[in-house]
């Protein structure tokens, strides 16, 4: 048998499969196979006979293979902050740490890039999310730093450039020295993306336009934010409907609950996703499910903010695209997505639903296949299925942590971390035997704390 293309294959053997595919496919010993960039094949038992340019074979006994998990929110510059305001509600949060977020600089935006980028790939993260929204004047390239930092840790990569126009003198949170002008903000964000934004199949990097909220953002913003992002054919995201004080500020302000809100400046539809969702009747949950507009959920950062618990369950059951999101680590100290996969599960059954509210099997499509749908990659990522990029996780699940749990999904999913054997984005590691491959951990480790001392001294000046 011969492979005139002479791409090289990686094969993964012997191990329980998760495919996350439309059936929910499993395989209690299966295969997958490697082909360059992509999924080649995927089935129970040992991979097919004849495979050529075969440079690695992987035997995954004690081993789950799943899609790799997809965040889709988090503010990556909040990983030099963690560990502050720890009990505050949202608004009190956001009025304690503003001011010392208005003086990040990109060498600290850099390393709380790469912080927040290998806790989350050493996790089992292959695409990751960013929506970055303060760019205090004269802090230098910030979205070029985060950029660079996705590049050099090997994740797929979505930056949702954000920005912030309403400041302390216009009745929002965050000080004005802090917020950009309506113009400003646009032509960065259409600057951004005609720099950065690339809409191949196979892309490692995207942009989203991306206002932060309407506390924090003017309905110009926000209106002309979703012209923009249209006009460049590029996706939409905000913060929407995450605690009580958002939806009275909504009121007071605009005459209109947060959802009617974001429909009348353009900001429902399937190119849209939003950040909580966690107040939300079921008027906006069937405004969402009718437009097709998505979710990123972050059961993490809405408990540790106390905004309450987002009604997934009747979301999904609506047909509205559910991910899992981090969060940014000044509200979710852990900074990696399988708290997520477990926190979804446990915190929606405390709601109305109880012991039917989430299966396992939910929570890990919540984090692989519902991640990509809302950020508009399922056709891509996210499961998997022949043709489809190689983005996958080999996760050990043998050891003391695990091996007494007969499940391995329900391992994965309610057990302890589980340790990242291998870990693949477009057929290449990022993550072997626990350890990155692409970036030095320490030095990483090194840089932030560094930073954040930095940045801890300039909010005291």
């Amino acid at each position: 048998m011969t492979d005139p293309a002479g791409i090289q294959r990686l094969v993964i053997e012997n191990c329980a499969v998760a495919t996350v595919d439309a059936h929910d496919t499993e395989y209690a010993g299966g295969h997958v196979v490697v082909a360059g960039d992509r999924i080649e094949s995927v089935g129970a038992g040992r991979a097919p006979e004849g495979l050529v340019n075969v440079v690695r074979r992987i035997d995954g006994t004690g081993h789950l293979v799943t899609p790799g998990l997809v965040n889709t929110h988090h503010h990556f510059y909040q990983w030099i902050t963690r560990g502050l305001a720890t009990d505050h509600n949202l608004f009190d949060w956001l009025v304690a740490l503003y001011p010392t977020w208005a003086r990040i600089d990109e060498p600290m935006v850099r390393a709380a890039a790469q912080g927040s980028l290998a806790m989350m790939a050493r996790g089992g993260v292959t695409t990751a999310m960013d929506h970055h929204y303060v760019f205090p004047r004269g802090s230098g390239d910030l979205s070029g730093a985060i950029i660079e930092a996705a590049r050099d840790t090997g994740v797929r990569f979505t930056l949702a450039r954000g920005s912030m126009d309403r400041g302390e003198r216009d009745g929002g949170l965050p000080p004005d020295f802090a917020v950009e002008t309506l113009d400003g903000a646009l032509e960065a964000t259409a600057a951004t993306v005609d720099a950065h934004h690339d809409p191949s199949f196979g892309a490692m990097t995207q942009i989203a336009v991306a206002p932060c909220s309407p506390f924090s953002v003017s309905t110009e913003l926000m209106r002309q934010g979703a012209e923009l992002a249209r006009a460049k054919g590029v996706r939409l995201h905000t913060h929407g409907s995450e605690t009580v004080e958002e939806e009275q500020f909504c009121k007071e302000l605009f005459g209109m609950g947060p959802t009617d809100y974001f429909e009348s400046t353009g900001w429902l539809g399937d190119d849209v996703w939003m950040a909580h969702c966690v107040h939300m009747n079921d008027s906006d949950i069937a405004a969402f499910a009718r437009t097709g507009t998505g979710v990123a959920h972050c059961p993490s950062s809405n408990a540790r903010l106390a905004a309450g618990i987002a009604r997934v369950p009747d979301m999904l059951a609506a047909g509205v695209p559910v991910g899992l999101g981090v969060d940014g680590t000044a509200s979710n100290e852990s900074g990696e997505l399988h708290t997520e996969l477990r926190n979804a599960l446990l915190v929606n059954r405390l709601g109305p639903y109880r012991h039917r509210a989430l299966t396992a099997r939910q929570a890990l499509r919540l984090g692989t296949h519902g991640g990509a749908r809302v950020l508009g990659r399922a056709e891509q990522i996210g499961s998997l299925e022949a043709g489809k990029l190689a983005d996958l996780v080999l996760w050990r699940m043998d050891t003391l942590a695990h091996a007494s749990i007969a499940d391995p999904v329900a391992a994965l999913v309610l057990g302890a971390a589980a340790p990242v054997t291998l870990s693949l984005v477009g057929g290449r590691p990022v993550v072997e035997n626990g350890r990155l491959t692409t970036v030095d951990e320490d030095a990483v480790a090194i840089a932030t704390r560094e930073e954040a001392r930095r940045l801890a001294r300039a909010a005291r000046s």
